[in-house]
C-alpha cells in the first residue's frame, strides 16, 4: 500500500510549546482559526486540512484509508517535533481526535498530551460500524465529496477501542453541551484515558470549536499550563 503523505495544506502561527490542530472530515483547518486566535500568543500552533479539504491535495480512490490519514498526521507532526525539540500536544475534533489517538498508540514517544474535542473512539460491534458508516455515506452524497474520500471516515474495526489502554498522557476533553451523539464517547475518554479535565461548553454543539472558540482556547490554555 502506498502511504505516501499528500499535499497538504498547512498553517504555523505563534510561538511556544506546539500543538497540532487537526478537524473533522467535511471540514478544514481554518475551523480552529478562532481558537488558534487565542492561542497564538503564548503557543506555536500547526493546522492542517486532511486531503481532499480545504487546499490540501485530491488523491485518487483507496488513498483514503486511516493509514494514509496518520502518515499525513504524521507528516505535520513530525516537524513540530523538531522543532520544538520534543514531543507536541495533538488537538482533534471529531474525525480529527480519532486520528490524534490512533497516531498516539502508534507513535507514543511525539505526542505530550491529547485534546480531543467532540470526538470519539470508534466503535466494538460491527453492527455500531455498520450503522456510521451507512450514515458516512448519505452524508458523502449529500456533500458531494472527491470519489473515495469519505472512506476517511468509516471504521471497519476497533483498533483504537482495543488499544486505548496503552494511552497514557495527559488528557482534555471538550464536548458542546447539545453534542448529544458524542456525550457518552466522553464518559469512555473518562474511564479509559488519563482525563485531567472533562469541559462542557454552553450553547454548543458538535462544533463547539466554532461556535464558541473562547471558552475552547481558555480550557486548551489552562490545560497547557498544567502540563
Amino acid at each position: 500500500m502506498d502511504i505516501t503523505p499528500a499535499r497538504l495544506d498547512v498553517d504555523h502561527r505563534g510561538t511556544g510549546p506546539a500543538l497540532v490542530f487537526t478537524h473533522g472530515w467535511s471540514d478544514n483547518r481554518q475551523s480552529w482559526t478562532g481558537v488558534i486566535d487565542e492561542l497564538e500568543g503564548n503557543y506555536t500552533c500547526n493546522s492542517w486540512s486532511l486531503r481532499a479539504h480545504g487546499d490540501s491535495e485530491v488523491t485518487p480512490p483507496g488513498t483514503y484509508t486511516r493509514a494514509h490519514a496518520l502518515a499525513d498526521l504524521g507528516s505535520v507532526v513530525e516537524p513540530a517535533v523538531q522543532a520544538s525539540g520534543g514531543p507536541v500536544v495533538l488537538t482533534g475534533h471529531s474525525l480529527g481526535g480519532y486520528l490524534s489517538l490512533a497516531y498516539t498508540i502508534d507513535n507514543p514517544e511525539h505526542v505530550r498530551a491529547l485534546v480531543l474535542v467532540g470526538a470519539g473512539p470508534g466503535f466494538t460491534k460491527p453492527e455500531a460500524m455498520d450503522q456510521w458508516n451507512s450514515a458516512v455515506d448519505k452524508s458523502a452524497a449529500k456533500l458531494g465529496v472527491p470519489e473515495g474520500s469519505a472512506d476517511q471516515s468509516k471504521h471497519f474495526d476497533s483498533y483504537v477501542m482495543d488499544n486505548m489502554a496503552t494511552i497514557t498522557v495527559p488528557t482534555l476533553v471538550v464536548i458542546g453541551e447539545g453534542d448529544k451523539q458524542f456525550k457518552a464517547s466522553a464518559g469512555v475518554f473518562e474511564k479509559r484515558l488519563d482525563v485531567r479535565n472533562k469541559v462542557v461548553v454552553a450553547e454548543a454543539g458538535h462544533s463547539v470549536h466554532r461556535k464558541q472558540p473562547g471558552p475552547v482556547a481558555e480550557a486548551i490554555a489552562e490545560f497547557m499550563a498544567s502540563l
